[in-house]
């Protein structure tokens, strides 16, 4: 684990245990990255509650409860995915707050809409509102993946 992102997942863990929370993740691109950060760190179990790793559409469906036609109408890596994809984590965990991701890590997959290096991300509460972001990363996948998991650790540690 990078010292970045060790530095970013403790400042969630930190984040959320003073505010008496317990997070789930649901990633897609970065494969559990966000959840191994958070659990390389002693104590996590007091705010990680799970993590769900989607890579495919089915698990995006069936895990999380994402709509097919959603994924079909605005594809896999969009804002409207990853909302429901941090809302589903909501609805099928015990935590009050998600992070979901959703990206094209390359080296292939993109196109002129949704180039390699594209991650959409969403942050669920219980009882408020999903906020969402999208970047574009530079660099090769696992640069992109890097990157996606820290953006996504920042996210939640703001909140």
């Amino acid at each position: 684990m990078t010292n970045d992102l060790t530095k970013a997942a403790a400042r969630v863990l930190a984040a959320c245990q003073a505010q008496g929370i317990m997070l789930v993740t649901a990633e897609s691109c970065t494969g559990g990255m966000v959840s191994a950060a958070l659990t390389a760190i002693a104590g996590s179990s007091t705010v990680l509650e799970r993590g769900f790793v989607t890579y495919s559409n089915e698990a995006k469906a069936e895990m999380l409860g994402v709509p097919m036609a959603l994924i079909q109408t605005h594809g896999a890596v969009s804002e409207e995915v990853a909302r429901a994809m941090a809302e589903g984590a909501l609805a099928h965990s015990r935590a009050q707050r998600a992070i979901a991701i959703t990206g094209i890590a390359g080296p292939g997959g993109g196109n002129a809409d949704k180039p390699v290096g594209l991650v959409h991300f969403a942050v669920a509460s219980v009882g408020g509102t999903t906020m969402a972001r999208q970047q574009i990363f530079s660099g090769d996948r696992d640069s992109v993946r890097h990157q996606a998991a820290l953006t996504a650790l920042e996210m939640v540690g703001q909140l």
